[in-house]
């Protein structure tokens, strides 16, 4: 019999705090303060030339990318090479043999003798 009270008295204790209401302020959640985005002052610009100028930067490739972070920058992939690519393998080859070239996965060349 004490097993069941015990039991019963625990179950008890468990539901009491879902039964408490889960808001307990009169004004409804997000009133006392303004949305994101909510404008707090007039902006000198239309939402015409705010789109106009997003565009020109995207088309200039000025805009940071989602979630922050540094500004995109061109690659070098976007540059023309002044070099053909005969040109460049016989530039490797003669780093490699002089032992300038950077190890794999990074680091610093090999030191100098």
């Amino acid at each position: 019999m004490i097993r069941i009270q015990m039991v019963t008295a625990a179950f008890a204790v468990a539901l009491v705090p879902a039964l408490a209401p889960a808001q307990t302020s009169d004004t409804p959640m997000g009133a006392e303060r303004p949305t994101t985005g909510t404008p707090t002052s007039k902006s000198s610009m239309t939402r015409e030339q705010r789109k106009a100028a997003t565009k020109e930067a995207q088309r200039k490739g000025e805009l940071t990318p989602a979630g922050g972070g540094h500004p995109v920058y061109k690659s070098a992939s976007s540059q023309k090479s002044t070099m053909t690519r005969e040109q460049r393998k016989a530039e490797t080859m003669e780093a490699r043999k002089k032992g300038e070239l950077v190890p794999p996965g990074g680091g610093s060349p090999a030191p100098s003798k």
